[in-house]
């Protein structure tokens, strides 16, 4: 019992100094997230710790960082702006219509964790990957940005954008210099406390998280625990109509919120060289949307930005989460005036430093050593990422990647021909059949001139799909039909149950009893007793 207490308070102090350094960059990250949503700061900032501590507890990353997200909130600004259409002004109908959503979503993406589809995830191939990164590193950027406006959404200038930069500039300085004196500080959150140690001695008139909020429509930080929301019961009509409305919404923010959160934790892993547990944490992340919208959050999922900056900070285990989000709790509850004098300067740059860290910056060097098809989807997975939202983006990447592969296995099919003594002819065949090759493969024959015996040897190819069993049968059937006999030879045992259960006639044409070359010399050793150097490789 002690050495389980001792290891994993190993990391303890990380843990809590990362957790706190996230629970700072959560906060405008929330508000903004939930203004981008069209609802309340404190709607974001309560799914941010609902989610944020749920994950922690429960999920299959630890380490990970959960939250209200942008590539959420952008799917759920339609969706409250037609529920506010069907209720009276003023009723906010779509707020609830809302939390039925992230509810319904919660159980969709539980359901996905139940059948295991999490493990999906390895199927991302890494142009993907690095398109994702890539991407999302962008997007983020970009997010940061909106940061150098005023209230009425004029650019900064004049001595206004110079103090702005300058703050940035030296937050981001602070993150690159401190590692380099010591790595027992948590580089993110000596920046922060600098910087607006700075801006309040100083005096200096900039942006603040408070003034952040209050530009935005928003009444300040403060408030007090989730609420559960009965209203959800009575204002929203439980019915088929209701269904047909917010299920496609929850579909789209299911599948959004679970590849942000699978890609998140695929990074994480590599980062840290560990393996998280990817149908745990579709479970988690389902179960904490769950409880988000009952008690009034507007959902999310996985945030990388906040992820990376709590791994670069030395949190690796779930106490970093957990601190995260009751910090950020405390901060709603107990430290909104301290929160709010935060500048807004100091977390765009921790979030720069965060762009700097995300971007797969290799990505550049390896353009000229990788396959094109390769480059194109990487490409493209970081500009429909940057235009759309990131659902769009790897489906779109994973469809390319896969139909790129076929098309490159479809060109693999071979088939050697030769004649033996008796005048039977051999097609050996090598490569997959499959769907794309079929047409090769059926090309290799010559049913009207080929002798009246015929044998086609599978001995280096595997018979894949339904595709493949037609191509066959046909084939079959067009040797019969011209009176000549053909033979299927050395296939496998499972490519055999394929073909018996596709039609009868098989059972005909496939050859049982004959040695398979493959192991022909483990399963008769004692035909060969000379030493093997004495034996000679046929052509």
């Amino acid at each position: 019992m002690t050495e389980f207490i001792r290891k994993r308070a190993a990391n303890a102090k990380n843990d809590i100094l990362s957790g706190f350094t996230v629970a700072l960059a959560l906060v405008p990250e929330a508000v903004a997230f939930a203004f981008v949503a069209g609802v309340d700061p404190l709607v974001g900032l309560y799914a941010a710790f609902m989610i944020g501590l749920i994950t922690a507890v429960f999920g299959g990353r630890p380490g990970m960082i959960s939250g209200a997200t942008g590539a959420l909130a952008v799917v759920m600004v339609a969706l409250v702006a037609k529920g506010n259409a069907m209720g009276a002004e003023g009723e906010s109908l779509g707020l609830y219509y809302l939390f039925a959503t992230v509810i319904l979503m919660g159980f969709i993406q539980m359901l996905a964790g139940v059948f295991k589809l999490g493990k999906f995830v390895r199927l991302i191939p890494h142009p993907v990957m690095m398109g994702f990164v890539n991407g999302l590193a962008i997007v983020i950027f970009i997010s940061q940005l909106g940061m150098f406006r005023d209230a009425k959404g004029a650019w900064f200038n004049g001595s206004q954008l110079l103090i702005m930069l300058g703050l940035v500039g030296l937050t981001m300085g602070i993150m690159f210099g401190l590692p380099k004196l010591t790595k027992k500080l948590p580089e993110a959150l000596i920046a922060i406390l600098v910087v607006s140690a700075i801006v309040i001695f100083g005096n200096l008139d900039v942006a603040t998280v408070g003034s952040f909020i209050k530009d935005g429509g928003g009444e300040g930080l403060k408030g007090g625990l989730p609420e559960f929301q009965f209203a959800i019961f009575n204002k929203i009509p439980f019915n088929m109509e209701t269904l047909v409305f917010i299920g496609p919404y929850a579909i789209i923010l299911a599948a959004i919120g679970l590849i942000e959160s699978l890609m998140t934790l695929n990074l994480i892993d590599e980062l840290t060289e560990t393996r998280g547990n990817s149908n745990r944490e579709c479970l988690a992340q389902g179960g904490a949307n769950i409880v988000t919208g009952l008690f009034g959050g507007m959902g999310g999922c996985a945030m990388i930005g906040q992820s990376i900056i709590n791994i670069k900070g030395g949190g690796r285990g779930r106490l970093s989460g957990i601190v995260a989000a009751l910090a950020l709790l405390g901060f709603i509850l107990f430290a909104s005036g301290l929160i709010e004098r935060v500048p807004i300067a100091a977390l765009v740059g921790v979030m720069f430093m965060v762009v700097i860290g995300t971007f797969a910056w290799s990505s550049f060097r390896i353009m000229n050593k990788i396959p094109l098809t390769d480059l194109f989807v990487l490409i493209l997975v970081s500009t429909l990422t940057v235009f759309f939202d990131l659902a769009v983006a790897v489906i779109a990447g994973v469809i390319v990647s896969a139909l790129v592969f076929s098309w490159e296995n479809a060109k693999r099919i071979r088939a050697r021909k030769r004649m033996r003594e008796d005048g039977t002819k051999v097609y050996e065949i090598w490569g997959p059949l499959f769907f794309g090759s079929i047409t090769a493969f059926n090309e290799k024959f010559d049913v009207k001139n080929d002798p009246d015996k015929v044998e086609i040897d599978f001995v280096e190819s595997r018979i894949s799909d339904h595709s493949a069993l037609e191509a066959i049968f046909n084939l079959v059937e067009k040797y019969e039909a011209v009176g000549k006999s053909i033979k299927l030879k050395h296939l496998s045992e499972d490519c055999k149950v394929l073909l018996y259960k596709a039609s009868p006639k098989f059972r005909e044409v496939i050859e049982e009893d004959i040695d398979d070359p493959r192991y022909h010399l483990a399963a008769n050793p004692e035909k060969f007793t000379k030493p093997l150097s004495e034996y000679t490789l046929e052509k």
